[in-house]
């Protein structure tokens, strides 16, 4: 990259796509997307894609990909370098606006993963096996840092099958394991965690009330996409999708879907100091700073300031 990208991460409800858009605006960028759910299309309220704000800022790796698909990592990293290309390009600030960790840190960390195929004698062999005894494989064959390989079945044999291709190609191994960071500013969106509590609640009860969450989840199923994809994609499309199936009650899926917002936010910011623990140097800002103060802030921390 020519110029620095500026990242802007912060947890869910904290107002980081409104700051991104009025900082894109301030520098004539464009903001690239680091949320996992609002590639999808058709799932709008519930990822919280507020293409409102964007007004004519241009942005990218929001709706592209159907609901129902199960986009991951890979197919993450290569479009997100495709439009950085495309950005640079043209001659234009990109700013990568999203609370994905993983997909935000492998970008910033400049991972490159192969396309690795299915292998089907591999999983073959490997069903029926517990996570626990994936898990043991998978250890045996690299140093865990963390669960995000093993936090399910299905998982930890995708990344037993991406282990065993990198033994048996190390060039392509050697290149995904060794990246080389992408120089980049990165902007933490701070929000005290009371603060944060009370905006998910707001942000959820706003959701159901006028702007009919639900609404999209039934026309979502109505439309062909596998219940269980929905539950798939967890929070939001997991609980109000097993409320429509009758298997939770309304004051059910209300409740146990708050109570799981939190915890995901509890989560992003676990992965946000982690990231700073691994190497990341992240600038904190205030949540409520006004949008013109922020610009000036983030001004005054860009390199050439």
């Amino acid at each position: 990259m020519k110029k620095p990208l500026i990242a802007i991460l912060g947890p869910t409800a904290s107002g980081k796509t409104r700051l991104g858009v009025a900082l894109a605006r301030h520098l004539g960028g464009e903001i690239v997307s680091a949320d996992s759910r609002q590639v999808y299309r058709g799932m709008d309220v519930g990822t919280g894609k507020d293409l409102g704000e964007y007004g004519d800022v241009p942005y990218h790796l929001i709706d592209i990909a159907d609901a129902g698909h199960k986009y991951n990592l890979y197919e993450y990293l290569r479009d997100a370098r495709h439009a950085l290309a495309d950005i640079e390009r043209r001659g234009k600030q990109a700013i990568i606006v999203g609370g994905t960790g993983m997909y935000l840190e492998a970008l910033l960390k400049g991972t490159e993963l192969p396309e690795v195929p299915e292998n089907s004698e591999l999983r073959q062999s490997l069903r029926g096996k517990t996570l626990d005894e994936l898990t043991a494989i998978l250890a045996a064959t690299k140093t865990l840092h963390n669960t995000t390989d093993v936090d399910t079945v299905q998982r930890a044999i995708r990344a037993i099958e991406i282990e065993t291709y990198y033994a048996a190609h190390p060039d392509e191994a050697a290149r995904a394991k060794n990246p080389e960071p992408l120089p980049a500013l990165i902007i933490g969106v701070d929000v005290p965690r009371d603060t944060r509590r009370e905006l998910i609640t707001a942000r959820m009860r706003r959701r159901f009330d006028s702007e009919n969450m639900l609404a999209e989840v039934e026309g979502l199923i109505a439309s062909g996409v596998d219940p269980e994809a929905l539950i798939y994609y967890g929070l939001e499309y997991k609980f109000l999708t097993l409320h429509l199936l009758g298997r939770l009650s309304r004051a059910e899926m209300e409740e146990q879907l708050e109570t799981a917002i939190h915890q995901f936010a509890k989560r992003q910011m676990t992965w946000f100091r982690g990231m700073e623990r691994r190497g990341f140097k992240i600038h904190w800002l205030p949540y409520d700073m006004p949008e013109n103060d922020f610009c000036s802030a983030v001004d005054g921390l860009l390199p050439d300031a």
